[in-house]
Protein backbone atom coordinates (compact mmCIF):
# COMPACT_ATOMS: atom_id res chain seq x y z
CA UNK A 1 0.00 0.00 0.00
CA UNK A 2 1.19 3.39 -1.17
CA UNK A 3 0.17 6.53 1.13
CA UNK A 4 -1.72 9.24 -0.98
CA UNK A 5 -3.03 6.75 -3.26
CA UNK A 6 -6.85 5.10 -2.80
CA UNK A 7 -7.51 1.76 -1.49
CA UNK A 8 -9.94 -0.05 0.28
CA UNK A 9 -7.42 0.65 3.76
CA UNK A 10 -7.11 4.47 3.52
CA UNK A 11 -10.80 4.73 1.64
CA UNK A 12 -12.52 2.82 4.14
CA UNK A 13 -10.23 3.25 7.35
CA UNK A 14 -10.66 -0.58 7.50
CA UNK A 15 -7.61 -0.12 9.88
CA UNK A 16 -8.29 -2.59 12.38
CA UNK A 17 -6.57 -6.20 11.90
CA UNK A 18 -8.54 -9.36 14.17
CA UNK A 19 -8.26 -12.95 13.52
CA UNK A 20 -6.65 -11.94 9.85
CA UNK A 21 -10.12 -10.22 9.13
CA UNK A 22 -9.68 -6.51 7.94
CA UNK A 23 -12.31 -4.28 10.00
CA UNK A 24 -13.25 -0.56 10.62
CA UNK A 25 -14.18 0.29 14.06
CA UNK A 26 -16.89 -0.48 16.57
CA UNK A 27 -17.52 3.05 16.91
CA UNK A 28 -17.53 3.89 13.06
CA UNK A 29 -15.45 6.61 13.90
CA UNK A 30 -12.29 7.63 11.99
CA UNK A 31 -9.51 10.21 11.95
CA UNK A 32 -6.83 12.33 9.58
CA UNK A 33 -3.42 10.76 9.30
CA UNK A 34 -1.28 14.09 8.33
CA UNK A 35 1.87 14.17 6.65
CA UNK A 36 4.14 16.74 8.63
CA UNK A 37 6.08 18.23 5.86
CA UNK A 38 3.21 20.10 4.28
CA UNK A 39 0.27 19.05 6.61
CA UNK A 40 -1.92 17.46 4.35
CA UNK A 41 -4.05 14.40 5.33
CA UNK A 42 -2.53 11.24 3.61
CA UNK A 43 -5.48 9.02 5.05
CA UNK A 44 -7.38 7.62 7.54
CA UNK A 45 -7.14 5.94 10.30
CA UNK A 46 -9.80 3.92 12.39
CA UNK A 47 -10.42 4.86 15.91
CA UNK A 48 -10.61 1.81 17.93
CA UNK A 49 -11.79 1.33 21.41
CA UNK A 50 -12.43 -0.97 24.43
CA UNK A 51 -15.09 -2.56 22.29
CA UNK A 52 -12.00 -3.49 19.25
CA UNK A 53 -9.46 -4.18 21.72
CA UNK A 54 -11.83 -7.06 23.72
CA UNK A 55 -11.94 -8.62 20.21
CA UNK A 56 -8.18 -8.89 19.36
CA UNK A 57 -7.19 -9.79 22.72
CA UNK A 58 -10.00 -12.55 22.57
CA UNK A 59 -8.15 -13.23 18.71
CA UNK A 60 -4.82 -13.20 20.56
CA UNK A 61 -5.62 -15.46 23.33
CA UNK A 62 -7.50 -18.25 20.74
CA UNK A 63 -4.59 -18.23 18.77
CA UNK A 64 -2.83 -18.78 21.76
CA UNK A 65 -4.34 -21.51 23.35
CA UNK A 66 -5.06 -23.37 20.20
CA UNK A 67 -1.10 -23.22 19.31
CA UNK A 68 -1.78 -21.98 15.96
CA UNK A 69 1.69 -20.89 15.92
CA UNK A 70 3.78 -22.88 18.20
CA UNK A 71 2.43 -26.00 16.64
CA UNK A 72 3.85 -25.01 13.48
CA UNK A 73 7.48 -26.67 13.54
CA UNK A 74 9.99 -24.63 14.61
CA UNK A 75 11.96 -24.34 11.23
CA UNK A 76 8.61 -23.72 9.51
CA UNK A 77 8.39 -20.68 11.72
CA UNK A 78 11.75 -19.58 11.25
CA UNK A 79 11.09 -19.86 7.73
CA UNK A 80 8.10 -17.56 7.38
CA UNK A 81 10.10 -14.54 9.85
CA UNK A 82 12.85 -14.62 7.43
CA UNK A 83 9.58 -14.59 4.71
CA UNK A 84 8.52 -11.54 6.28
CA UNK A 85 12.29 -9.95 6.20
CA UNK A 86 12.31 -11.06 2.47
CA UNK A 87 9.10 -9.36 1.71
CA UNK A 88 10.45 -6.14 3.59
CA UNK A 89 13.56 -5.81 1.61
CA UNK A 90 11.30 -5.83 -1.35
CA UNK A 91 9.44 -3.11 -0.83
CA UNK A 92 11.54 -1.62 0.77
CA UNK A 93 11.00 1.38 -1.59
CA UNK A 94 7.77 1.97 -1.04
CA UNK A 95 7.64 1.45 2.81
CA UNK A 96 10.44 3.80 3.19
CA UNK A 97 8.47 6.39 1.45
CA UNK A 98 5.37 6.10 3.13
CA UNK A 99 7.41 6.40 6.34
CA UNK A 100 8.55 9.77 5.10
CA UNK A 101 4.90 10.44 4.42
CA UNK A 102 3.75 10.15 7.90
CA UNK A 103 6.84 10.79 9.94
CA UNK A 104 8.96 13.49 8.18
CA UNK A 105 12.52 12.13 8.73
CA UNK A 106 14.62 12.47 5.52
CA UNK A 107 14.19 9.06 2.95
CA UNK A 108 17.93 7.99 3.73
CA UNK A 109 17.08 7.22 7.16
CA UNK A 110 13.80 5.92 5.93
CA UNK A 111 15.31 3.32 3.92
CA UNK A 112 17.75 2.51 6.47
CA UNK A 113 15.12 2.45 9.30
CA UNK A 114 12.87 -0.21 7.24
CA UNK A 115 16.03 -2.40 6.39
CA UNK A 116 16.41 -2.39 10.36
CA UNK A 117 13.18 -3.85 10.47
CA UNK A 118 13.70 -6.35 8.18
CA UNK A 119 17.23 -7.51 10.27
CA UNK A 120 15.04 -7.45 13.59
CA UNK A 121 13.30 -10.36 11.47
CA UNK A 122 16.38 -12.48 10.52
CA UNK A 123 17.79 -11.84 13.53
CA UNK A 124 14.95 -13.36 15.72
CA UNK A 125 14.34 -16.04 13.32
CA UNK A 126 17.67 -17.52 14.13
CA UNK A 127 16.75 -17.93 17.90
CA UNK A 128 13.90 -20.37 17.20
CA UNK A 129 14.64 -23.86 17.30
CA UNK A 130 17.44 -22.90 20.01
CA UNK A 131 15.53 -21.77 22.80
CA UNK A 132 15.97 -24.53 25.49
CA UNK A 133 16.15 -25.12 29.41
CA UNK A 134 18.35 -26.55 31.40
CA UNK A 135 19.15 -29.88 33.16
CA UNK A 136 21.14 -30.66 36.48
CA UNK A 137 21.76 -32.92 39.41
CA UNK A 138 19.17 -32.22 42.82
CA UNK A 139 20.43 -32.28 46.00
CA UNK A 140 17.78 -34.80 46.21
CA UNK A 141 19.65 -37.73 44.79
CA UNK A 142 19.04 -39.63 41.53
CA UNK A 143 16.22 -40.65 41.77
CA UNK A 144 14.38 -37.07 40.63
CA UNK A 145 15.12 -35.89 37.47
CA UNK A 146 15.16 -31.75 37.47
CA UNK A 147 14.84 -29.48 34.41
CA UNK A 148 14.00 -26.09 33.59
CA UNK A 149 11.08 -25.02 30.02
CA UNK A 150 11.59 -21.71 28.52
CA UNK A 151 7.83 -20.73 27.30
CA UNK A 152 5.97 -18.19 25.86
CA UNK A 153 4.43 -15.61 28.40
CA UNK A 154 1.06 -15.58 26.29
CA UNK A 155 -0.51 -12.66 25.10
CA UNK A 156 1.32 -9.51 23.99
CA UNK A 157 0.44 -5.96 23.77
CA UNK A 158 2.98 -4.01 21.80
CA UNK A 159 2.45 -0.58 21.79
CA UNK A 160 4.64 1.34 19.47
CA UNK A 161 6.07 5.14 19.03
CA UNK A 162 5.81 7.81 16.64
CA UNK A 163 9.65 8.46 15.82
CA UNK A 164 10.22 5.26 14.53
CA UNK A 165 7.21 3.15 13.74
CA UNK A 166 7.85 0.57 11.19
CA UNK A 167 10.98 -0.10 12.42
CA UNK A 168 9.66 -0.48 16.31
CA UNK A 169 6.90 -2.34 15.35
CA UNK A 170 9.33 -5.33 13.93
CA UNK A 171 11.07 -4.56 17.26
CA UNK A 172 8.66 -5.47 19.20
CA UNK A 173 6.39 -8.20 16.95
CA UNK A 174 9.79 -10.32 15.67
CA UNK A 175 11.07 -11.47 19.40
CA UNK A 176 7.42 -11.64 20.53
CA UNK A 177 7.05 -14.02 17.52
CA UNK A 178 9.97 -15.71 18.27
CA UNK A 179 9.11 -16.85 21.70
CA UNK A 180 5.96 -17.71 20.52
CA UNK A 181 3.62 -15.05 21.77
CA UNK A 182 0.61 -14.03 20.31
CA UNK A 183 0.46 -10.48 19.18
CA UNK A 184 -1.85 -7.17 19.73
CA UNK A 185 0.40 -4.43 17.82
CA UNK A 186 -1.13 -0.76 19.05
CA UNK A 187 0.80 1.76 16.44
CA UNK A 188 1.14 5.76 17.52
CA UNK A 189 -1.93 7.56 16.29
CA UNK A 190 0.50 9.67 14.28
CA UNK A 191 1.57 7.06 12.33
CA UNK A 192 -0.54 4.15 11.69
CA UNK A 193 -1.05 3.56 8.46
CA UNK A 194 2.28 2.00 7.40
CA UNK A 195 2.11 -0.42 9.66
CA UNK A 196 -0.93 -2.27 7.99
CA UNK A 197 1.79 -2.70 5.25
CA UNK A 198 3.50 -4.62 8.17
CA UNK A 199 0.79 -6.72 9.52
CA UNK A 200 -0.01 -7.60 5.28
CA UNK A 201 3.23 -8.97 5.05
CA UNK A 202 3.13 -10.82 8.34
CA UNK A 203 0.07 -12.51 7.29
CA UNK A 204 1.16 -13.08 3.63
CA UNK A 205 4.33 -14.74 4.85
CA UNK A 206 2.37 -17.42 6.60
CA UNK A 207 1.66 -16.38 10.01
CA UNK A 208 -1.56 -17.56 11.30
CA UNK A 209 -5.04 -15.66 11.69
CA UNK A 210 -5.12 -14.48 15.05
CA UNK A 211 -1.40 -14.55 16.06
CA UNK A 212 -0.91 -10.85 15.09
CA UNK A 213 -3.75 -8.48 15.10
CA UNK A 214 -3.91 -4.93 15.26
CA UNK A 215 -5.96 -2.41 16.82
CA UNK A 216 -5.28 1.30 15.66
CA UNK A 217 -6.74 4.52 17.67
CA UNK A 218 -6.11 6.92 20.29
CA UNK A 219 -3.19 6.34 23.15
CA UNK A 220 -5.86 7.46 25.64
CA UNK A 221 -8.39 5.08 24.48
CA UNK A 222 -7.30 1.96 22.66
CA UNK A 223 -4.04 2.00 24.36
CA UNK A 224 -5.29 3.10 27.59
CA UNK A 225 -7.42 -0.30 27.12
CA UNK A 226 -5.42 -2.47 25.70
CA UNK A 227 -2.56 -1.97 29.14
CA UNK A 228 -5.64 -2.80 31.54
CA UNK A 229 -7.03 -5.59 29.70
CA UNK A 230 -7.12 -8.82 31.98
CA UNK A 231 -6.52 -10.98 29.10
CA UNK A 232 -2.83 -9.56 28.35
CA UNK A 233 0.14 -10.95 29.56
CA UNK A 234 3.03 -8.86 28.62
CA UNK A 235 2.95 -5.27 27.72
CA UNK A 236 5.72 -3.87 25.76
CA UNK A 237 6.04 -0.18 25.32
CA UNK A 238 8.38 2.27 23.87
CA UNK A 239 7.36 5.77 24.27
CA UNK A 240 6.71 8.87 27.28
CA UNK A 241 8.05 8.33 30.72
CA UNK A 242 4.35 9.44 31.80
CA UNK A 243 2.81 7.08 29.97
CA UNK A 244 5.30 4.62 31.28
CA UNK A 245 3.77 5.31 34.67
CA UNK A 246 0.54 4.63 33.33
CA UNK A 247 0.82 1.81 32.35
CA UNK A 248 2.97 0.34 35.29
CA UNK A 249 -0.25 1.09 37.43
CA UNK A 250 -2.67 -0.44 34.86
CA UNK A 251 -0.50 -3.72 34.99
CA UNK A 252 -0.97 -4.04 38.40
CA UNK A 253 -4.71 -5.72 38.07
CA UNK A 254 -3.12 -9.05 37.11
CA UNK A 255 0.62 -8.48 37.21
CA UNK A 256 1.54 -8.46 33.33
CA UNK A 257 4.88 -8.70 32.17
CA UNK A 258 6.14 -5.33 31.35
CA UNK A 259 8.88 -3.76 29.18
CA UNK A 260 9.57 -0.19 29.20
CA UNK A 261 11.82 1.57 26.57
CA UNK A 262 11.26 5.27 28.17
CA UNK A 263 12.44 8.88 27.79
CA UNK A 264 15.93 10.13 27.89
CA UNK A 265 18.47 13.08 28.60
CA UNK A 266 21.34 11.75 27.22
CA UNK A 267 24.91 13.68 28.65
CA UNK A 268 27.71 13.54 25.77
CA UNK A 269 31.18 14.29 27.20
CA UNK A 270 33.79 15.78 24.99
CA UNK A 271 37.21 16.30 26.38
CA UNK A 272 40.51 18.31 25.61
CA UNK A 273 42.21 15.40 23.46
CA UNK A 274 39.01 13.87 20.97
CA UNK A 275 39.45 14.53 17.71
CA UNK A 276 37.59 17.35 16.56
CA UNK A 277 36.80 15.81 12.95
CA UNK A 278 35.26 12.75 14.63
CA UNK A 279 33.38 14.69 17.51
CA UNK A 280 31.69 17.55 15.78
CA UNK A 281 30.02 15.36 13.26
CA UNK A 282 28.88 12.75 15.50
CA UNK A 283 27.82 15.32 18.62
CA UNK A 284 25.92 16.79 15.46
CA UNK A 285 24.16 13.69 14.34
CA UNK A 286 23.61 12.73 17.82
CA UNK A 287 21.15 15.37 18.59
CA UNK A 288 19.72 16.31 14.73
CA UNK A 289 18.60 12.43 13.27
CA UNK A 290 14.98 12.28 13.27
CA UNK A 291 15.04 16.35 14.08
CA UNK A 292 16.05 15.27 17.59
CA UNK A 293 13.15 12.67 18.51
CA UNK A 294 14.55 10.26 19.36
CA UNK A 295 14.91 8.79 22.63
CA UNK A 296 18.64 8.09 22.42
CA UNK A 297 19.59 11.88 21.46
CA UNK A 298 22.72 13.47 22.77
CA UNK A 299 20.90 16.46 24.04
CA UNK A 300 23.24 17.81 27.03
CA UNK A 301 26.67 18.44 25.72
CA UNK A 302 30.02 19.44 28.35
CA UNK A 303 32.87 19.45 26.47
CA UNK A 304 36.20 20.26 28.73
CA UNK A 305 37.04 24.94 28.41
CA UNK A 306 40.44 23.83 26.34
CA UNK A 307 37.78 22.30 23.10
CA UNK A 308 34.87 23.95 23.78
CA UNK A 309 34.44 27.40 22.23
CA UNK A 310 36.14 25.33 18.90
CA UNK A 311 33.83 22.71 19.15
CA UNK A 312 30.12 24.63 20.18
CA UNK A 313 31.64 26.88 16.58
CA UNK A 314 31.92 24.01 14.52
CA UNK A 315 29.05 22.29 15.55
CA UNK A 316 27.11 25.44 14.94
CA UNK A 317 28.51 25.82 11.50
CA UNK A 318 27.43 22.25 10.69
CA UNK A 319 24.18 22.69 12.02
CA UNK A 320 23.78 25.68 9.89
CA UNK A 321 24.52 24.20 7.16
CA UNK A 322 22.09 20.95 7.52
CA UNK A 323 19.43 20.68 4.30
CA UNK A 324 16.20 20.85 6.10
CA UNK A 325 12.82 20.08 3.73
CA UNK A 326 10.39 17.64 2.78
CA UNK A 327 12.58 14.01 3.83
CA UNK A 328 11.27 13.06 -0.23
CA UNK A 329 13.13 15.95 -1.05
CA UNK A 330 16.98 15.50 -3.05
CA UNK A 331 19.64 16.19 -0.26
CA UNK A 332 17.45 16.75 2.54
CA UNK A 333 18.94 15.91 6.03
CA UNK A 334 16.17 17.56 8.47
CA UNK A 335 12.52 17.02 8.20
CA UNK A 336 10.08 18.36 10.21
CA UNK A 337 8.58 17.20 14.20
CA UNK A 338 5.95 14.81 13.73
CA UNK A 339 3.07 17.34 14.54
CA UNK A 340 1.93 21.09 15.86
CA UNK A 341 1.63 19.79 19.71
CA UNK A 342 5.23 19.04 19.05
CA UNK A 343 6.36 21.73 17.07
CA UNK A 344 4.42 23.96 19.75
CA UNK A 345 5.99 21.39 22.59
CA UNK A 346 9.43 21.93 21.34
CA UNK A 347 9.55 26.12 20.57
CA UNK A 348 7.76 26.91 23.89
CA UNK A 349 10.87 24.57 25.54
CA UNK A 350 13.47 26.84 23.19
CA UNK A 351 11.69 30.14 24.50
CA UNK A 352 12.08 29.10 27.96
CA UNK A 353 15.65 27.90 27.66
CA UNK A 354 16.59 31.74 26.32
CA UNK A 355 14.36 32.88 29.67
CA UNK A 356 16.48 31.14 31.73
CA UNK A 357 19.90 32.01 30.54
CA UNK A 358 21.18 30.14 28.17
CA UNK A 359 22.74 31.58 25.26
CA UNK A 360 20.96 31.26 21.82
CA UNK A 361 24.03 30.19 19.66
CA UNK A 362 21.87 29.23 16.71
CA UNK A 363 18.62 28.55 15.42
CA UNK A 364 15.75 28.52 17.57
CA UNK A 365 13.16 29.74 15.06
CA UNK A 366 10.15 27.99 12.05
CA UNK A 367 11.58 27.20 9.16
CA UNK A 368 8.84 28.17 6.56
CA UNK A 369 5.11 28.59 6.69
CA UNK A 370 4.05 24.82 5.85
CA UNK A 371 4.93 22.30 7.73
CA UNK A 372 6.24 21.53 11.20
CA UNK A 373 9.93 22.56 10.63
CA UNK A 374 12.06 23.93 13.21
CA UNK A 375 15.91 24.96 13.03
CA UNK A 376 18.72 23.06 14.33
CA UNK A 377 18.66 25.12 17.75
CA UNK A 378 22.32 25.56 19.87
CA UNK A 379 22.43 26.60 23.35
CA UNK A 380 25.70 27.30 25.09
CA UNK A 381 26.65 28.10 28.30
CA UNK A 382 23.26 26.99 30.13
CA UNK A 383 22.65 26.89 33.93
CA UNK A 384 22.76 23.35 34.92
CA UNK A 385 18.91 23.67 36.13
CA UNK A 386 17.53 25.03 33.56
CA UNK A 387 15.05 23.51 31.80
CA UNK A 388 16.64 22.46 28.64
CA UNK A 389 19.25 20.56 30.50
CA UNK A 390 16.45 18.84 32.93
CA UNK A 391 13.68 17.90 30.77
CA UNK A 392 13.44 15.96 27.23
CA UNK A 393 12.53 18.27 24.73
CA UNK A 394 12.23 15.34 21.75
CA UNK A 395 13.48 18.34 19.33
CA UNK A 396 16.62 19.33 17.74
CA UNK A 397 17.78 21.25 20.26
CA UNK A 398 20.97 20.68 22.05
CA UNK A 399 22.08 22.41 25.39
CA UNK A 400 25.70 22.66 26.43
CA UNK A 401 28.23 23.96 28.89
CA UNK A 402 31.39 23.59 29.77
CA UNK A 403 33.76 21.84 32.72
CA UNK A 404 37.18 21.88 33.71
CA UNK A 405 37.32 18.93 35.77
CA UNK A 406 36.01 15.55 34.24
CA UNK A 407 34.94 14.37 37.70
CA UNK A 408 32.60 17.30 37.45
CA UNK A 409 31.45 16.31 34.47
CA UNK A 410 30.70 12.55 35.33
CA UNK A 411 28.51 13.92 38.23
CA UNK A 412 26.51 16.30 36.12
CA UNK A 413 26.12 13.73 33.57
CA UNK A 414 24.40 11.44 36.27
CA UNK A 415 22.09 13.93 38.00
CA UNK A 416 19.09 13.32 35.99
CA UNK A 417 16.12 10.81 36.19
CA UNK A 418 16.74 9.63 32.91
CA UNK A 419 19.54 6.90 32.21
CA UNK A 420 18.78 5.70 28.84
CA UNK A 421 22.45 6.54 27.00
CA UNK A 422 25.52 8.80 26.76
CA UNK A 423 28.80 8.97 24.86
CA UNK A 424 32.27 10.35 25.75
CA UNK A 425 35.00 11.53 22.97
CA UNK A 426 38.96 11.19 24.16
CA UNK A 427 41.82 9.89 22.91
CA UNK A 428 43.09 8.57 26.17
CA UNK A 429 41.59 4.86 26.69
CA UNK A 430 41.62 5.51 30.57
CA UNK A 431 39.13 8.27 30.32
CA UNK A 432 37.12 6.62 27.58
CA UNK A 433 36.45 3.43 29.98
CA UNK A 434 36.39 5.74 33.48
CA UNK A 435 33.73 7.47 31.80
CA UNK A 436 31.41 4.30 30.31
CA UNK A 437 31.58 2.58 33.64
CA UNK A 438 31.08 5.98 36.06
CA UNK A 439 27.73 7.05 33.36
CA UNK A 440 25.02 5.13 34.52
CA UNK A 441 23.24 4.56 31.59
CA UNK A 442 21.91 1.42 29.27
CA UNK A 443 23.90 2.42 26.67
CA UNK A 444 27.33 3.82 25.97
CA UNK A 445 29.40 4.87 22.87
CA UNK A 446 32.89 6.02 22.54
CA UNK A 447 34.10 8.21 20.03
CA UNK A 448 30.66 7.24 18.30
CA UNK A 449 27.04 7.77 19.06
CA UNK A 450 23.63 5.57 18.59
CA UNK A 451 25.85 1.91 16.84
CA UNK A 452 23.97 -0.30 17.85
CA UNK A 453 23.48 -4.07 17.00
CA UNK A 454 20.39 -6.54 17.91
CA UNK A 455 23.16 -8.65 19.43
CA UNK A 456 23.06 -6.11 21.98
CA UNK A 457 20.40 -5.84 24.63
CA UNK A 458 18.91 -2.17 24.74
CA UNK A 459 17.15 -0.27 27.75
CA UNK A 460 17.85 2.54 30.04
CA UNK A 461 18.14 2.69 33.96
CA UNK A 462 16.48 4.73 36.01
CA UNK A 463 12.90 6.42 34.65
CA UNK A 464 14.26 5.44 31.49
CA UNK A 465 12.32 2.19 31.66
CA UNK A 466 12.24 -1.53 32.68
CA UNK A 467 14.04 -4.32 31.02
CA UNK A 468 15.80 -4.50 27.56
CA UNK A 469 14.99 -4.99 23.98
CA UNK A 470 16.89 -6.51 21.58
CA UNK A 471 19.10 -9.72 21.77
CA UNK A 472 18.77 -12.74 23.96
CA UNK A 473 17.54 -10.31 26.95
CA UNK A 474 14.91 -8.82 24.25
CA UNK A 475 13.88 -12.39 23.53
CA UNK A 476 13.53 -13.59 27.66
CA UNK A 477 11.59 -10.44 27.97
CA UNK A 478 8.45 -12.37 26.70
CA UNK A 479 8.94 -15.81 28.33
CA UNK A 480 8.22 -17.55 31.09
CA UNK A 481 11.07 -20.10 33.22
CA UNK A 482 9.47 -22.89 33.93
CA UNK A 483 10.89 -25.61 36.88
CA UNK A 484 9.79 -29.09 36.42
CA UNK A 485 10.54 -31.75 38.70
CA UNK A 486 10.03 -36.04 38.38
CA UNK A 487 10.81 -38.40 40.55
CA UNK A 488 12.00 -41.40 38.86
CA UNK A 489 11.58 -44.19 41.37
Amino acid sequence: MKLNEQDEATATAATLLIDGAWREAASGQTFASLNPADERVIGHVSAGDARDVDAAVAAARAAFEERRWLSLPPPQRARILHAVADRIEMELDTLAENEVRENGMPLTMARATIGGGAQAFRYFAGWIGKIHGQTGEMAQGEQYFGYTLKEPVGVAALIVPWNGPFMMACHKLAPALAAGCTTVLKPAEDTSLNTLNLVRIVLDAGVPAGVVNLVTGLGSVAGAALVAHPDVDKVSFTGSTPVGRQIVQAAAGNFKRVTLELGGKSPVIVLDDADLALAVPAVLNGIMANSGQACVAGSRLYAQRGIYDRLIAAVAEAAGKLVIGDGLSAGTQMGPVISAKQFERVMGYIEGGVAEGAELVSGGKRRGETGFFIEPTIFSHAPHDATVMREEIFGPVLSATPFDDLGWAIAQANDTRYGLAGAVYTRSLEKAHTVARAVRAGNLWINCYSVQDFSLPFGGYKESGWGRERGAMGLEAFMENKSVVARLY
